[in-house]
């Protein structure tokens, strides 16, 4: 039916910002912004906002794609699912291969 994001928006905007900062130092690329949404989302309608701005595509399309991975891992944005029989919280498969690298 929809999704619900929730978010802890202090350390989440704090997290964006420094994802669109290391999408700058590792890549050729003149501006870059990142948004996502909180709240009630409908299952067919846009979450995640990413630009970025460069004078070669290759800088700017490898940069989207490994921002969006990154801000899935690292900020605290939280996803629940909501279907005709009930609800899930869903686990974010990027956060979680993030965890399993950490040392014990």
């Amino acid at each position: 039916l929809y999704l619900k994001y929730e978010a802890w928006e202090p350390m989440a905007m704090k997290k964006l910002q420094g994802v669109g900062e290391a999408m700058a130092a590792k890549w050729d690329i003149v501006k870059v912004a990142l948004a996502h949404r909180v709240g009630r989302v409908g299952v067919s309608e846009p979450s995640v906002i990413i630009a970025v701005s460069s004078a070669h595509r290759r800088d700017a399309l490898e940069a989207v794609h490994w921002g969006i991975d990154e801000l899935k891992a690292v900020v605290p944005i939280w996803k629940k699912e909501f279907f005709e029989d009930g609800s899930q919280w869903k686990e974010n498969a990027e956060s979680r291969a993030r965890l399993l690298e950490l040392p014990p």
